[in-house]
């Protein structure tokens, strides 16, 4: 057990890379290293895939591209409506981020969804758009009246969401993130050798990319309750 405890203070321990040196130091956490590795990735692997595009005879190359992005934006728009179709772009980029980011452990790089600022970071983005899009829904008359609803005694309540929405989001992904690497140790002291491999491949690949659904779902949902 000791060794499993030092084993997820090292994976809890984010530490800093480098040091910019102004306004008295910037630190740059790993976590926010291995972000940009995965937005160049991501960038690069774009512009590859959408070099040349043609209107007709297309390359397999164009095909998948066009495939993977209809996908995407349809399994997207499927979870907030039609009146949300404006912020599908927005949650497609996350639900992409977040799914390479959970998987980039396979490439011996710690995942930055086991550093709390990132999920928090991921969380108050998406609580700022869902607040926005009751805004530009209902205009800010009619966003503030939202909080007296059903009536004017549970304001209070519906204010506190604004806060434990975040949270929550924050807390399941970084939880779930974490809860698997913890599993994943207890199989490998208890069933050390081949058996933990099918475990590692559901928890880092399936469970992975499970996290990313999840997040993006209930960051459509609130979005789809605040519009309504």
């Amino acid at each position: 057990m000791g060794n499993m405890g030092d084993a997820l203070v090292e994976e809890l321990n984010v530490e800093t890379v480098f040091t910019i040196p102004i306004f008295g130091g910037i630190p740059i956490s790993e976590s926010v290293v291995v972000t940009w590795i995965i937005m160049a990735a991501l960038l690069l692997l774009s512009l590859w895939l959408t070099h040349g595009l043609k209107t007709q005879n297309i390359t397999k190359r164009q095909a998948f591209a066009e495939f993977v992005v209809t996908k995407l934006n349809g399994m997207v728009e499927n979870m907030i409506g039609e009146e949300g179709k404006k912020y599908v772009p927005y949650l497609t980029t996350v639900l992409v981020y977040i799914g390479f980011a959970n998987l980039i452990g396979y490439f011996g790089m710690k995942p930055p969804t086991k550093d709390v600022n990132v999920t928090a970071a991921l969380a108050i983005m998406s609580i700022i758009l869902i607040e926005a899009a009751g805004i530009r829904a209902k205009g800010l008359k009619g966003w503030g009246k939202s909080f007296t609803q059903p009536i004017a005694i549970v304001a209070p309540l519906n204010v506190l969401e604004i806060i434990i929405r975040p949270l929550s989001l924050c807390m399941r992904l970084f939880g779930n993130v974490l809860g698997a690497f913890v599993i994943m140790k207890l199989i490998e002291n208890i069933l050390p050798a081949v058996l933990p491999i099918p475990f590692s491949l559901y928890f880092d690949l399936f469970d992975g990319l499970i996290q990313a659904y999840v997040f993006v779902f209930l960051t459509s949902l609130f979005i789809k309750e605040t519009i309504e």
